[in-house]
């Protein structure tokens, strides 16, 4: 009798244990507050996403990290009695200013959300190309040549370049989300954010999106919110504790991990709450 196969867990990538290099922050967030309605789930939040890094925001269910997230592209005000006050700065420039357009935010800051949505009506290809579509590009030339380097860019290129026509509904959980972060990737946003990516994955498609979301910061800033700590040691370079609406810690990921500054971070860290 044959003896089962260990399972494939996630790859191992420990953080360094000193701050990580820094050259500036893609990203700066200052005094931001959000509502819905007259919960005030965001309080006071001020935190910059270093370029080329990835950011880590981890917490308990219900501390604000998804909502923070959704506000640093403008996706937050979407919903009916939403608001935000405060400033996210994208290379110094406010989002929130008076006049700026918001869909034009979202295409140079992308979101990859927690469940997979490739739209159901729709090839792997038009999956990939529809954000550039919508922005005008319908050149033929230019959709194949971004489909063909957002699929690479999300490590599915291999998997799918002879059934591109297939739909992308037709692809496995993990293989929908890297097509997710391949449409993301076609409109070539300066930042990418993801909100909790693999919590419904399994084990091996969990660590094709991390080595792919640590060898992405290359190209990009990285902001993914996780419940997951370990998935925060292994991928990201900084990382923020919220706790009910709070920012309570940030800093290096290994500094946080092992010699926290806040008796709450280290309290959720060794799983005494959360």
């Amino acid at each position: 009798m044959s003896t089962p196969s260990e399972p494939v867990m996630p790859p191992r990538i420990t953080p360094p244990a000193e701050e990580p290099r820094v050259e500036g922050a893609a990203l700066a967030v200052e005094k931001l507050n959000a509502w819905f309605g007259s919960n005030h789930v965001v309080k006071d939040i001020s935190i910059s996403f270093p370029k080329h890094h990835v950011t880590a925001l981890i917490g308990p269910s219900g501390c604000g990290k998804s909502t923070f997230i959704r506000c640093l592209n403008r996706m937050h005000e979407v919903v009916p009695g939403a608001r935000v006050s405060g400033s996210v700065l994208l290379e110094g420039d406010n989002i929130y200013a008076e006049g700026v357009d918001p869909v034009r935010i979202r295409r140079r800051i992308g979101m990859v959300f927690q469940k997979p949505n490739p739209f159901p009506t729709m090839s792997i290809y038009d999956n990939v190309a529809a954000g550039l579509r919508l922005n005008g590009t319908n050149r033929v030339s230019v959709l194949d040549a971004a489909v063909e380097e957002g699929l690479h860019l999300a490590a599915l290129w291999d998997e799918v370049k002879d059934k591109l026509r297939a739909p992308g509904t037709s692809l496995s959980g993990g293989q929908q989300q890297r097509l997710c972060i391949a449409r993301a990737l076609a409109v070539k946003p300066e930042i990418l954010l993801m909100d909790e990516p693999c919590s419904a994955l399994d084990p091996i498609a969990t660590g094709k999106i991390e080595e792919l979301i640590y060898q992405l910061r290359e190209r990009y800033t990285v902001g993914i919110v996780t419940h997951n700590m370990q998935q925060a040691a292994r991928v990201s370079s900084f990382t923020g504790f919220l706790l009910m609406g709070e920012l309570v810690e940030f800093g290096a990921t290994g500094k946080i991990f092992t010699n926290p500054k806040d008796s709450r971070t280290e309290a959720y860290i060794t799983g005494r709450f959360g």
